[in-house]
């Protein structure tokens, strides 16, 4: 009995810092979960029809807050289809096990949608050359190819570059999940100790590391191998899971990251 007294008297100190870390944590989770999606306009919407009740209520404007009550399940059955969306997205993500953790990778970031083409173009030693763009400005670069401005996804990436178009030859700008521009030039690096098999890609993605703080990935026509160049370095023949571990380092990728949904199906990607 004075073991059970004990223990309920250090429980009734524990439970109010349990009661605030599960509130927290919850609050938190929640929050995660409406960022991530467009949820966040759910929560303003509720938020002024809350505001709207409450001002009648204080007021006592008696016939509008007798037309909410009577509208109300009408209300709420109209908020659901609206935002029918965003609720699935939310339901979808309480489903998943990754949302009971802390900091961690989340997958389908604007590096994965990179490297899932790169991966794809290398099995089919088909070039490539994509340029993160981290501070330095690229203006005058961008310029030299055609602006797209469009949102990043695999299948873009794998359709500029798969095929012998205008654009397959040089190199897209990315920052964030947008394709900035493609078929740009890049200057080429005057390094002399270079590798004779390397070719125009390399050296051109090493000129650009060599003159600014971009990252730039270059998948090798003649090889397949796919290399990363900056701080006037290149990388040469890294496997994905360095790919993705150097790139989500250099760009400062984490938990926050914005969530690139509309990746290829590798499986549909034929040769």
């Amino acid at each position: 009995m004075l073991a059970l007294e004990q223990l309920k008297k250090i429980y009734s100190f524990i439970s109010p810092v349990l009661d605030i870390a599960i509130i927290a944590f919850v609050l938190y989770k929640a929050y995660e979960l409406l960022h991530k999606t467009n949820g966040i306009q759910i929560l303003k919407t509720a938020f002024l029809v809350g505001v709207f009740y409450l001002f009648a209520k204080v007021l006592q404007l008696n016939t509008i807050l007798w037309i909410l009550n009577i509208i109300a399940p009408g209300l709420l059955v109209c908020f659901v289809i609206v935002f029918q969306p965003e609720l699935r997205k939310i339901i979808l993500k309480l489903g998943q096990k990754e949302w009971l953790t802390f900091g961690h990778r989340l997958k389908h970031t604007h590096v994965d949608a990179v490297l899932i083409a790169a991966d794809q173009l290398s099995k089919m030693k088909r070039g490539m050359l994509a340029v993160f763009i981290r501070h330095t400005k690229m203006d005058d670069y961008i310029d030299t190819g055609t602006r797209l401005d469009a949102n990043l996804s695999s299948a873009l990436l794998y359709t500029i570059f798969s095929h012998d178009t205008p654009l397959h030859d040089a190199a897209c700008f990315i920052q964030g999940g947008k394709i900035i521009a493609a078929g740009c030039f890049l200057p080429l690096s005057e390094q002399f100790d270079i590798k004779k098999t390397f070719g125009t890609r390399h050296r051109a993605a090493l000129g650009l590391a060599e003159q600014t703080d971009a990252v730039v990935l270059v998948v090798s026509e003649e090889t397949g191998a796919i290399s990363l160049a900056y701080d006037s370095k290149l990388h040469y023949d890294l496997s994905i899971t360095e790919l993705t571990k150097t790139l989500e380092e250099l760009l400062e990728i984490n938990s926050d990251s914005q969530i690139i949904e509309d990746t290829v199906d590798e499986s549909r990607i034929t040769s």
